[in-house]
């Protein structure tokens, strides 16, 4: 099965009519899509309250990845109110619960930063945060090509095979020790993570100043481009059994038409998705013969 969606609900305007409020995006977001990344729970670690909302505002077929909170990933450097790693941990386990009590949780996704190379320290620390996800899924995503060097690439994959991690591939500019290789292997039976990031090499190569994020995610694929991924998604099938796939083009508004044209290109029909567009959205809701 593959699955499409989009990194985050919030800023896709496209998909909203005029009269859709704030709270209502994430209904209105799940009847065009059978899955979302969860990106607020990376700048905070969410009420238990808050994501229960969100798992009542989806259909039951539909799915959250959700970003871990980026204490956890060592985005922040700072000081963390919190009294221990552990009880950081305990606490982001906790606002999980509702997507687990509702099986709408595809799996957390953890993304580290360029500054996380290959070492045996930060090998260490990967076993320790599977140790402590339990049975919950988990994807491992790389900014950091120490990883995937031609010494440490099969190793790397083998590793994260061992330890249960799900491979989140990425689609990215290749701009040196920032940025990772796209490397079409699942490391688990039955889930692989595909994210789109974009290919503006001079946007991710921008120093990070306060509009950063809007100039490195700011691109847009053309059929071409996704023909390719096309056929790499079906090698992928080969060996995983679901495959996940999530563009975070958010910049210029794109994310929302790169995934539609996917969905076309591979002939998606989704059933399960949010009934209140039913008429609307009547191929979604019905796959073809």
């Amino acid at each position: 099965m593959i699955y499409i969606g989009l990194a985050g609900w919030g800023d896709h305007d496209d998909l909203y009519p005029g009269h859709i409020t704030a709270k209502d995006k994430l209904k209105e977001y799940a009847s065009h899509f059978p899955i979302v990344e969860v990106d607020a729970s990376f700048y905070a670690i969410q009420k238990e309250a808050t994501t229960r909302k969100w798992t009542q505002d989806t259909p039951d077929g539909f799915r959250f990845i959700v970003k871990a909170y980026q204490g956890l990933t060592g985005h922040n450097r700072g000081d963390l109110p919190f009294s221990s790693k552990e009880d950081m941990f305990k606490q982001f386990k906790a606002s999980l619960q509702p997507y687990v009590d509702s099986n709408k949780l595809a799996m957390v996704l953890f993304q580290f930063p360029p500054w996380f190379g290959c070492t045996k320290e930060n090998v260490n620390y990967l076993r320790w945060c599977k140790e402590h996800m339990g049975e919950l899924p988990a994807a491992l995503e790389f900014r950091n090509q120490t990883w995937f060097h031609p010494s440490m690439r099969d190793k790397t994959l083998d590793f994260m095979k061992k330890e249960g991690w799900i491979h989140s591939i990425c689609d990215e500019p290749q701009v040196g020790l920032g940025s990772v290789p796209t490397i079409l292997t699942p490391t688990h039976p039955e889930k692989t993570l595909i994210r789109f990031h974009g290919r503006n090499t001079s946007g991710w190569l921008k120093k990070q100043d306060t509009n950063w994020r809007e100039v490195r995610y700011l691109y847009r694929y053309n059929q071409e481009e996704l023909l390719q991924w096309k056929e790499y998604i079906k090698e992928l099938q080969q060996t995983c059994q679901q495959i996940y796939v999530i563009f975070n083009n958010n910049s210029g508004g794109d994310a929302a038409d790169n995934g539609k044209m996917m969905m076309d290109l591979m002939e998606l029909r989704y059933e399960k998705l949010h009934d209140r567009q039913l008429d609307l959205f009547h191929d979604f809701l019905h796959p073809k013969d």
